[in-house]
């Protein structure tokens, strides 16, 4: 006799039948075929009998018609039978409730929805958070958390790591009946500390690396976009960059200090007094330092076609160090009183200022040159702080012939692209020819006077219709 082993553990039992399993298959095969065949012949013997029934009975007829009448009333019976029990029986397990009929359920309120920040129609404002928190687990998520429960939206956020906590930075969109100091309380409460507040709007959205990319690829194209590029990167900060001064103070960040030494021996030193720096920030800096670094110097190819009513015919340019054997010969062509007017100081060192305004890293100089390759006008628009110098210098020959405001028209105009809307000139007060053209840009000006020299402000945001695109091509005046 055959004996069935048990299936170790772990192991598959085997689905091959055994013999014995195999002889109770068949017989049992046999019966019921044995049973369906005895239906088959019982079948065909009731069938044999209910036709010669009909056809040679007398009441045959009536005996089919009874059989058919009988049959369609049990189907129909049947039908009436499971319509009632699936209506009035118990729902299936699985099925859901039948919705409540009648005036009960009409009198019965609806659940309001919840209430959210996408549910509100309420009016929101953007505002810029930066705390310090500590870095242990759950730190930000009780920021996050405080946040929320006050219906305050993060739009985006970022980490600065510091060797002891780190500094998070959000992008909030909030309610607007809750207050600025009403927000750093709910952040202090939820555990950070050196809290800054302020508003943001929709340009301050855009996610830092794409930002850093969009800054990176204007730095490549001018390198007198590298200041513009790290204010941008920064916000609202001061930065000056002094000639020769690298060992003024050791690269790094010094709380609202920031400072970036460049191969040349200059120091670029940026100042955000609200704000502290954080290491990450001199990272991305000093990558944008040496990208421009590495490209060299660079001055785009853009200029537009000047044409006065005399006839002449005058291109407006960028200059770089290059044009300085140009520049020195238009300096030798002027008068002593028009470099004075220009440069503040003794005519002999007026030469020596070239190789600072013609550095493309300092600003944007803007040559004005007639047909035959000389220059008869220069215009410098220098960054400084969260502003710009400009200066205007026009070779006594052309001079009154618009050339000094279409220059200061076209530097206004770069450096609102840049996102400076304040530019300053500094003269003698008895330069009458530069404070004609500063009025003539239709700008609020603001004067202010101190020991002789004078220093005009105009407020360009106020003027940004009036003045033309940069290098658009437009007839002299």
């Amino acid at each position: 006799m055959e004996r069935l082993e048990k299936p170790k553990p772990g192991t598959v039992p085997t689905t091959n039948p055994s013999r014995a399993q195999r002889r109770g298959a068949r017989g049992h095969r046999w019966r019921r075929d044995a049973v369906e065949l005895a239906a088959v012949f019982l079948s065909v013997t009731t069938a044999d009998l209910v036709a010669k029934l009909v056809v040679h009975g007398p009441d045959g007829p009536v005996v089919l018609a009874a059989s058919a009448t009988a049959l369609l009333a049990t189907a129909l019976f049947h039908t009436w039978w499971s319509h009632r029990h699936r209506l009035h029986g118990p729902p299936a397990p699985d099925a859901p409730a039948p919705p409540p009929t009648g005036t009960a359920a009409q009198a019965e309120p609806a659940k309001e929805p919840l209430k959210g920040p996408l549910h509100d129609f309420e009016e929101t404002a953007l505002w810029r958070v930066r705390t310090t928190v500590q870095d242990s687990p759950g730190s930000l998520a009780r920021v996050c958390a405080a946040f929320a429960a006050r219906r305050v939206n993060i739009v985006s956020m970022q980490s600065h790591p510091l060797p002891a906590g780190a500094v998070d930075e959000f992008f909030v969109r909030a309610p607007r009946s809750l207050a600025r100091a009403d927000l750093t309380a709910l952040v202090a409460g939820a555990g950070g500390h050196d809290i800054w507040t302020g508003p943001a709007d929709a340009h301050d959205l855009v996610d830092v690396p794409t930002h850093v990319l969009a800054l990176a690829t204007r730095t490549a194209l001018d390198a007198a976009e590298l200041p513009i590029a790290l204010r941008q990167l920064f916000g609202r900060c001061g930065i000056r960059q002094y000639p020769g001064a690298a060992a003024r103070g050791a690269a790094g960040v010094d709380g609202h200090v920031l400072r970036l030494p460049v191969p040349s021996g200059d120091l670029i030193e940026l100042t955000r007094p609200q704000l502290p720096f954080t290491p990450t920030e001199f990272a991305r800096a000093q990558a944008l330092v040496e990208l421009d670094t590495l490209l060299g110097p660079r001055v785009p190819d853009v200029r537009a076609r000047l044409s006065l009513p005399a006839g002449a015919d005058l291109t407006v340019r960028r200059a770089d160090a290059a044009d300085k054997g140009a520049a020195l010969a238009m300096h030798h062509r002027c008068s002593p009183d028009t470099l004075r007017k220009r440069y503040h100081g003794p005519v002999r060192d007026a030469d020596r200022y070239l190789d600072h305004l013609l550095d493309a890293r300092h600003g944007q100089t803007l040559a004005v040159e007639a047909a035959d390759g000389r220059i008869v006008a220069l215009g410098h628009l220098m960054w400084d702080d969260e502003g710009a110098e400009v200066a205007v210098l026009v070779e006594d020959a052309w001079q009154r012939r618009g050339l000094g405001l279409d220059l200061m028209r076209r530097m206004s105009a770069l450096a609102l692209e840049a996102g400076v809307e304040t530019v300053y000139a500094v003269t003698q007060s008895s330069n009458s020819g530069l404070i004609a053209t500063m009025r003539r840009l239709a700008a609020p000006l603001d004067y202010q006077v101190e020991d002789g020299t004078l220093v005009i402000t105009a407020h360009l945001a106020e003027a940004a219709e009036e003045l033309p695109v940069p290098w658009q091509t437009r007839p002299g005046r």
